[in-house]
């Protein structure tokens, strides 16, 4: 559906940043609630933190990578 509304390039990127988001808030959110069952604060959402840091230092290297794939392909 929204590939319909947006050219092709800025469905990439509306792709990209729900993924960043994502990526980000999942784990947060996810230790947020762990700590309200466990009463762990702020423990578990200090987890949930560093697990959406590191998801999105390994989304920031996927796409390093494949940026400097798509160079040495033009080259």
């Amino acid at each position: 559906m929204l590939h319909n509304l947006l050219p092709d390039k800025y469905a990439e990127y509306v792709g990209l940043g729900l993924e960043i988001a994502v990526s980000m808030a999942l784990p947060i959110v996810g230790g947020y609630y762990l700590d309200q069952y466990f009463e762990l604060t702020p423990w578990l959402t200090l987890t949930g933190v560093l697990v959406g840091m590191g998801n999105f230092g390994l989304m920031i290297a996927r796409i390093a990578k494949k940026l400097n794939q798509q160079d040495n392909d033009k080259k």
